[in-house]
């Protein structure tokens, strides 16, 4: 089975060198006086990494040493574990934590080392993203990404739509709504568009839901209604002439943006950086938040895992849960602007300050109850080789006009082919 710890090891077997196991030996990265670990670009304050390569706080002679990696992060990160050998102590997890539970006996049980008392301090969902199907907790909460709707006022009063949040999410509650909201706006403004591609429909409307491809028990679900109302959800946008057809990783992602096509979105909070204010600056004022319709729902977010190779289990716990403490959740909110887990930080004072990008609107409070009120889902180690092909068929779809039943039923055909080549059915 690809994905089982069981592949990996037997990948890197030729490298991993004899002998090499237990804390403290040469499997793991780093000098003796140093916690070493791994993240990537943009996933962690400097400032108070830069206070914790001075001194771990609570052990005195013990230092943290971090490296970031640019590119193939996860395929190092599991490298490393297959070989067992120059393991960091410390690595970070993006929001496919689920695809390392196979890997879960490379990590440290959370709960050994007292994460338990923390429990209560994090979103309850987030929490249970990291502990896996049998009850462990291999990863510890860092950042989320709850989602809501991004709108520009100029256009909205264009179109007669009274522009304030309130009044806006009352307009638009549901998809159905939404997309009426739509076809205002587009008939006031001709090309304006509330969605940037198809499958940011689809993607967005799965995140708001409490179930996705596979229960806990391992039962196949993506081919049930509610991945296919989604779906069709998206395809109907799509037919309705609301989407820009500006496909991720293209030159026209960011320009729907600069040009003001993309009048609202429906996205995470992340996007209010690398969307308009990094896309289009010279709209500063122009932008508000408000409830998303069909709900609250969340796409992103981190963790921390330590290592079954840790040199110092106990200390590389004290200092995640320091890292990842609502004061510092709150800094890591300024730069690099991510959203935290822990709620305690919604009401710090780093958080709560008016936005002027966004007309001076205390924009934390819509994206703090939307991670508050979010039901969760369940993700398996699974969802990335089931999301693939029903993101390519919506492609084929948008960009190549193929029938939607045609595109559903190739998508199933091509997920049933894949996890069976992975066994998981």
């Amino acid at each position: 089975m690809p994905l089982s710890r069981r592949t990996f090891l037997a990948a890197g077997a030729a490298a991993a060198a004899a002998g090499l196991t237990g804390c403290g030996s040469r499997s793991s990265l780093g000098a003796a006086n140093e916690l070493s670990m791994w993240t990537w670009v943009g996933s962690v304050n400097d400032d108070l990494i830069g206070q914790a390569e001075k001194g771990i706080p609570g052990y005195d002679g013990l230092k943290l040493s971090m490296t970031r990696i640019g590119s193939n992060y996860k395929t190092k990160v599991l490298t490393a574990l297959a070989g067992k050998s120059l393991v960091p102590d410390i690595v970070a997890i993006n929001d496919d934590v689920a695809t390392y539970f196979p890997n879960a006996d490379q990590f440290h049980d959370l709960y050994d080392l007292g994460a338990k008392e923390r429990e209560a301090d994090f979103l309850p969902w987030k929490w249970k993203w990291g502990v896996t199907p049998q009850g462990k907790m291999m990863a510890y909460p860092m950042d989320t990404g709850p989602t809501a709707l991004f709108y520009r006022t100029d256009i909205f009063e264009k179109a007669g739509i009274d522009i304030d949040p309130a009044a806006v999410a009352q307009l638009a509650p549901d998809w159905d709504t939404y997309i009426a909201l739509g076809k205002k706006l587009k008939q006031a403004v001709p090309g304006s568009s509330i969605t940037d591609n198809v499958n940011s429909i689809f993607s967005y409307r799965m995140a708001q839901q409490p179930k996705r491809y596979m229960t806990t028990d391992g039962q196949y679900i993506g081919d049930q209604d509610h991945v296919r109302e989604a779906f069709d959800l998206a395809v109907r946008v799509v037919k309705e002439g609301l989407s820009a057809n500006a496909q991720d990783g293209s030159t026209d992602a960011d320009a729907v943006v600069t040009n003001g096509k993309l009048v609202a979105f429906n996205a995470a909070v992340w996007w209010a950086q690398l969307g308009p204010k990094n896309a289009a600056p010279k709209t500063k004022g122009l932008w508000r938040v408000t409830a998303a319709p069909g709900g609250p729902g969340n796409r992103g977010g981190s963790f921390l895992a330590i290592t079954k190779y840790c040199k110092n289990p106990q200390a590389a716990f004290a200092f995640i849960s320091w890292l990842e403490s609502a004061q510092n959740q709150a800094q890591a909110f300024l730069d690099p602007v991510l959203f935290p887990s822990t709620p305690a930080s919604y009401t710090d004072s780093r958080l709560s300050a008016p936005d002027e990008f966004f007309g001076g609107q205390r924009i934390v409070d819509v994206f703090a109850e939307s991670a508050k009120k979010y039901p969760g889902a369940y993700f398996s180690p699974y969802d990335s080789i089931i999301g693939q092909p029903l993101s390519a068929e919506l492609v084929n779809v948008e960009t190549a006009g193929k029938s939607p039943d045609q595109a559903w039923n190739d998508a199933q055909r091509q997920i049933e082919r894949e996890l069976t080549r992975a066994g998981a059915i």
